[in-house]
């Protein structure tokens, strides 16, 4: 197994201490490997589903025949 070394800041290591005391974790090494398994498992069952449903018939409200903008297609470069 890997060592990571990190400095941290105040604010994380009383979170650190929250979180070792409410799941009872009595090392800082276990406490962070359950945290960042956690996350890992929340963010990839997570994943955002896309629903089109709302855009069914959305290409039926546009005109079927439009204006020409051009007469010819040469008009497009003048």
């Amino acid at each position: 197994m890997g060592q990571i070394n990190i400095n941290v800041t105040p604010e994380f290591e009383a979170a650190l201490a929250r979180l070792m005391r409410l799941r009872g974790i009595r090392s800082k090494s276990e406490a962070i490997r359950e945290a960042v398994a956690e996350s890992a498992e929340r963010v990839t069952s997570a994943a955002p589903v896309a629903d089109f449903s709302q855009w069914i018939g959305a290409a039926l409200k546009a005109p079927l025949k439009r204006a020409r903008r051009f007469a010819t297609h040469d008009d497009l470069w003048r």
